[in-house]
């Protein structure tokens, strides 16, 4: 072994690097989590594996863009509700505040 070994010129990550995949880190609810775990111990797999194929068939079918028109329906269809939230938790904070 050597006294010293120089690292200047290496690069961090991964050894061998998988083409055509990207690492990535991603938020996954639990039970959205536990569930492609279960099958895929059930068949035999990964289940980073399960996941990509279900993302590739969520995206065969959706092929269309995402235009300004479907942002601007999907917008004013959410919008109320996600405001009618904010007003309702900030009258609930409000009240917490002003009882105290």
């Amino acid at each position: 072994m050597r006294a010293e070994y120089n690292f200047s010129r290496d690069k961090r990550g991964a050894v061998i690097p998988q083409k055509g995949k990207t690492r990535i880190s991603i938020f996954i609810d639990n039970a959205v989590l536990d569930e492609f775990r279960a099958q895929a111990e059930k068949i035999g797999t990964g289940y980073q594996t399960i996941m990509n194929e279900a993302l590739r068939q969520f995206i065969s079918k959706t092929d269309q863009p995402v235009t300004e028109k479907t942002l601007r329906r999907v917008l004013r269809q959410k919008m109320p509700e996600y405001l009618r939230s904010l007003t309702t938790r900030s009258t609930r904070i409000a009240r917490k505040r002003s009882a105290s």
